[in-house]
């Protein structure tokens, strides 16, 4: 997937259809958040849950764009990459394609949490230098 080098496949399942007969909205966010799990544990020992000891993750926002319908059965890809590291957070982009065409697009910016203040802190420098390292750029320009 083109701009995206991390990618994962995904199949929707009955679980993820709705009323209409196609994937909901509420499904793409999930599928989402399987990519961002999967890249941040390509990227090292991190997760939503732990990117260093006593920091986690949260999610202000979400924005998607339905480009087109999903249905059960699909082979779809899910790109996801960084595309800002600030002090303490970064910006996600995520592509959702079949067979090589948009279905859905999106964004999360993702707050570095401290657990014992609950409030931002700044991103821990072995995952900064991880995503740096992945996305193939100085770490001050991620």
């Amino acid at each position: 997937m083109e701009g995206f080098r991390f990618t994962l496949p995904y199949v929707p399942r009955i679980a993820d259809i709705n009323y209409g007969g196609h994937v909901s909205a509420a499904a793409v966010l999930l599928y989402f958040q399987d990519a961002r799990l999967a890249y941040l544990a390509h990227l090292g020992p991190f997760s939503e849950r732990h990117l260093d000891e006593g920091c986690t993750i949260i999610l202000p926002e979400i924005r998607v764009r339905y480009r087109a319908e999903m249905f059960l059965g699909d082979a779809l890809e899910i790109g996801v990459r960084i595309d800002e590291l600030r002090g303490a957070s970064f910006v996600m982009s995520y592509r959702i394609e079949r067979g090589g065409a948009l279905t859905a697009e999106g964004t999360t910016p993702v707050v570095a949490l401290d657990v014992a203040s609950r409030k931002a802190r700044r991103l821990p420098e072995a995952f900064r230098a991880a995503a740096a390292r992945f996305e193939g750029v100085p770490e001050e320009e991620v």
